[in-house]
């Protein structure tokens, strides 16, 4: 992460640095970042694709536990199907929201639809950590799934907004968030300006498709920016362009973040990763045979 010059309203510029998640499947990775972690309370900031998947290819997520946080994931192209032991059993397509709360613990697997099998298709999309507050990580796991005309969406200017996760711009998700924040994918359906408020503590703003331009600077995927706090950003871009905007409050104290666990308290991930390893986490219904083992560190 860089800090470019103030006057041009970016606090810091985050870069991405690229992970194999196993098959050849490439992902982009902003957060955690240093010498910020996350942006309010977002701490995991992955972006997959655009990628063609051969007829074939392996990409499932196989079964994996969460602890402390939220997933969220939204697609721009593409299928998963999400399976928890929850019993949930849901089809993720471009536009919806998956919001997965783990709480105190949640198993979780990503696998491509048997429709998506037998040809080529395109994944493109991000997955997020929310982390809790300190008096929610303990909550009980739960999901929500929210269609993608369920979502609220406005037009300002230039720009196509839709909010996906808390309040912005005048609009409010139905996602039920556990902290002040917000989550939001704008689409410029021509060459124009998206003025964004300094509603939060925190704010930072990533194109997903396309470039765009901040105070001279010009970002694009795989560059992430985190603005100036108390000051209006004003953010040109050119037509088909697509970005998405985090923001919310600090938290109360960093996370220990370790594989898929995120705590404020370094001995709940020590309880964590003996559970798993101990196979003492729950199993997902129908998805039993196969588990993503524990790492060694």
């Amino acid at each position: 992460m860089t800090t470019p010059d103030p006057s041009t309203g970016i606090r810091h510029l985050y870069q991405a640095h690229e992970h194999d998640l196993g098959g050849g499947f490439v992902v982009r990775r902003l957060l955690p970042g240093h010498p910020q972690q996350g942006v309010g309370p977002f701490i995991f900031f992955d972006h997959f694709g655009p990628t063609t998947i051969a007829a074939g290819q392996n990409v499932d997520v196989r079964p994996h536990p969460h602890i402390g946080l939220a997933t969220v994931t939204y697609l721009f192209e593409g299928a998963m199907l999400h399976r928890d032991h929850l019993g949930t059993v849901q089809r993720i397509e471009p536009g919806a929201v998956n919001w997965m709360l783990a709480g105190r613990g949640i198993v979780h697997s990503e696998r491509v639809p048997d429709d998506l099998r037998s040809r080529p298709w395109t994944s493109h999309g991000l997955q997020l950590w929310v982390a809790l507050p300190q008096a929610h990580e303990d909550d009980a796991p739960g999901f929500h799934h929210a269609a993608a005309g369920d979502l609220p969406e406005t037009t300002l200017g230039a720009v196509h907004v839709r909010v996906l996760l808390g309040r912005a711009f005048g609009l409010a998700s139905p996602v039920p968030v556990l902290s002040p924040l917000a989550y939001a994918h704008a689409h410029w359906h021509e060459a124009g300006g998206w003025r964004l408020e300094p509603d939060y503590t925190e704010r930072a703003i990533y194109p997903a498709r396309g470039a765009i331009r901040l105070g001279g600077i010009t970002l694009q995927a795989g560059q992430m920016a985190l603005l100036a706090p108390g000051q209006t950003a004003e953010v040109q871009a050119d037509a088909g362009t697509e970005a998405v905007l985090i923001a919310g409050e600090p938290l109360e104290g960093p996370r220990f973040i370790h594989w898929n666990f995120a705590s404020s308290r370094r001995a709940r991930i020590e309880q964590a990763r003996a559970d798993w390893a101990a196979e003492r986490f729950p199993t997902i219904p129908g998805d039993e045979r196969e588990r993503i083992p524990l790492p060694v560190r």
